[in-house]
């Protein structure tokens, strides 16, 4: 599917965007959406969608929503630590070697942590310049207001795969009604295995952001150069049928 393709729409929420995306790619004849925009401005989630895919995802010893979420922003660390940006940042960096022990995708790091400590020196926190630039009011530079993820001396390597980082950036942008929108890109992503817990990572980040700058999140914004289906049809059909809600699921 070569042509732009583009999700939105004021009845769509995170659980039901991913599915009609994981329908379209269902129903073609291929197996990639090739660009894919989503834009969302329902953050809720609806509890079926996203129970019965996590139990799919654990029958197949993949990584759940919530696990894959956390690599972008730890929410649950960040309510651990009633909201404290401060504290979850020193936690997070001190556990950073544990992290990457515990799972060999993280060896590299993950997308957190390269958000609040970047670079060769580790020292750039590109996290607190996002907030503390929103929260000065006399700062007009919207170039500020970005953070990349992609780190060219660390990721440009001749390696025949490599799964990190595909998520390369994230911008922010304070809209004339006073909301917060954060815009993300993709490089390629998988749709099975990752895209509603990137999603969902972003879509907490933005809140993050939002909260720690006085503001409400407003929009999500999120541009997939190559969206891809990993896994086959026929286990792909098999779950859609599952994942096809009845009217009046229950949200939340």
């Amino acid at each position: 599917m070569n042509i732009p393709t583009l999700i939105q729409g004021d009845n769509l929420n995170l659980s039901t965007a991913w599915l009609e995306i994981f329908e379209k790619v269902v129903d073609y004849s291929g197996k990639e959406i090739s660009p894919l925009i989503l834009t969302l401005t329902d953050f809720t989630e609806n509890k079926i969608i996203k129970n019965e895919l996590n139990l799919n995802l654990k029958r197949n010893n993949f990584n759940s929503i919530e696990t894959v979420s956390e690599t972008i922003f730890p929410n649950s660390l960040y309510e651990y630590f009633d909201y404290d940006r401060k504290k979850l940042y020193k936690s997070y960096i001190g556990s950073s070697k544990r992290i990457k022990k515990l799972d060999t995708r993280n060896a590299k790091g993950t997308y957190f942590e390269r958000l609040i400590s970047y670079g060769e020196s580790h020292q750039v926190n590109q996290l607190e310049i996002i907030i503390s630039s929103l929260q000065n009011s006399t700062i007009k530079r919207r170039s500020k207001l970005q953070a990349s993820t992609f780190d060219p001396l660390r990721d440009h390597t001749n390696k025949m795969f490599q799964g990190f980082p595909c998520l390369q950036h994230v911008t922010f942008y304070k809209s004339e009604s006073g909301g917060l929108i954060i815009n993300s890109f993709y490089a390629v992503q998988y749709l099975y295995q990752k895209a509603y817990g990137n999603w969902l990572g972003l879509i907490n980040l933005g809140k993050f952001i939002a909260r720690e700058s006085g503001l409400e999140l407003e929009r999500f914004n999120c541009f997939i150069g190559v969206e891809q289906l990993e896994i086959t049809k026929t286990e792909a059909k098999r779950l859609l049928n599952k994942l096809k809600p009845d009217e009046g699921n229950e949200q939340g």
